[in-house]
């Protein structure tokens, strides 16, 4: 067998480097989604959704942007804004320009829940970072996270 094609990437290579961002973002992915469903009974994916609507001037976005924003594709999307109507944390409307265009629109009840769940993510994202960043593999990556913040 050939040792180029088995050995590890280089340690500073693109690839390795990217491999620790996986790592690490898997890593804190699943400590966030499991804070959220344990305390506020939501997903990952619904926080995001909320979170996006939220901040929207209009308490709105078209599908397909709030696709965008969160990184699912549309029937990803679909699904996840008809959780989030049976829940009663937003619904859909039509544009009124465009008959073929959807929004999803954020409830009072889903900004409640939102607000409620924005501290506990703010609150166990910056614990795992830290609990990462203790991880000799990945303090690096951690640490040029934290260096990339706007000033």
């Amino acid at each position: 067998m050939n040792n180029a094609t088995t050995a590890s990437p280089a340690p500073t290579s693109d690839q390795a480097v990217w491999d620790r961002v996986l790592t690490l973002h898997a890593r804190v992915e699943r400590e966030l989604a499991n804070a959220l469903q344990r305390r506020h009974g939501i997903g990952l994916s619904e926080y995001r959704a909320l979170e996006n609507l939220s901040s929207s001037p209009t308490s709105e976005l078209r599908m397909q942007e709030l696709a965008d924003k969160i990184g699912l594709g549309q029937s990803s999307v679909t699904r996840l804004v008809e959780r989030l109507k049976g829940a009663g944390y937003a619904f859909k409307d039509l544009c009124p320009s465009d008959k073929r265009g959807v929004y999803a629109v954020i409830t009072d009840e889903g900004r409640s829940r939102y607000v409620a769940a924005r501290a506990t993510y703010a609150e166990v994202l910056s614990g795992a970072l830290n609990s990462q960043s203790a991880d000799p593999a990945l303090a690096a990556t951690v640490a040029s996270l934290r260096s990339a913040r706007p000033v």
